[in-house]
């Protein structure tokens, strides 16, 4: 039987938070092993989309959800779905780095011992693979058991994404992860993104129309907890189907900062 081309697949999503509808009746699916960039203007719905795709808004008191997500052939918004494996599988990084007050190794081995690796030796290997894969191995070799929080923030947030990649996820997802950092450090963190494309199926929140543009294959259009429109980076873009797209991307709309 033939891989399916999607890794997730949201259908009739709606989430209130308290009386208010956040998201309303949201169908997309999220393509394999490509980038997805979702945009739109501020509280459109973007970030609250993404954490629906590994129930970080089970955290957010009176929140209510209605929908399928259906990643790895189940409907993850089901009773009875173990969370600590589904983050495994479908891990996030944050808009501003939150390493743990731990040396940078223990900060990677973290999440392997929770899954039950215990040997020190395949603990260092996850470390070098995953600080290697996100360009801190040969930096921070010598300094392993630095103090996390003693790096630069840019290093802080490559850290948080090897922290993700050492449990072996299949879909990362990035909530604005370059909203905090500098411009050399949001460059580390895109030629990242694009070096990981094909082996992982991520999925970025930005506000920065030319970070989608330079980094993504596809993408998703929100505005009012509305799914405009979404397709392939280079056609939205240069030919938006909707004209509330055009109206967007070409700043006539909704340009504050999420």
């Amino acid at each position: 039987m033939a891989t399916s081309p999607y890794s997730i697949e949201v259908r009739g999503l709606n989430l209130w938070y308290g009386q208010h509808h956040a998201l309303r009746d949201i169908n997309v699916a999220f393509h394999r092993n490509l980038i997805t960039a979702i945009v739109g203007p501020s509280g459109c719905g973007k970030s609250t989309l993404l954490r629906c795709l590994n129930r970080m808004n089970d955290t957010i008191e009176g929140v209510r959800i209605a929908g399928r997500v259906t990643f790895d052939g189940r409907n993850i918004l089901e009773p009875g779905i173990d969370l600590t494996a589904l983050r495994r599988h479908l891990g996030m990084v944050f808009q501003r780095p939150n390493p743990f007050p731990l040396s940078v190794f223990e900060n990677v081995a973290f999440g392997p011992r929770v899954h039950g690796t215990s040997s020190r030796e395949r603990l260092m290997e996850i470390a070098r693979s995953s600080l290697a894969a996100v360009g801190l191995w040969d930096e921070g070799r010598g300094a392993l058991h630095r103090p996390a929080l003693d790096l630069p923030l840019g290093q802080q947030q490559q850290l948080c994404l090897a922290r993700v990649l050492a449990v072996d996820p299949e879909v990362v997802l990035l909530d604005e992860p370059c909203s905090a950092l500098d411009p050399i450090s949001t460059t580390r963190i895109e030629d990242l993104m694009r070096t990981l494309r094909g082996r992982y199926t991520i999925i970025i929140v930005t506000h920065n129309m030319q970070q989608a543009a330079r980094t993504s294959d596809r993408t998703v259009f929100l505005m009012d907890g509305v799914l405009v429109e979404e397709g392939p980076t280079e056609r939205l873009f240069h030919a938006p189907a909707d004209p509330r797209t055009e109206r967007y991307l070409t700043g006539k709309l909704g340009s504050r900062r999420q």
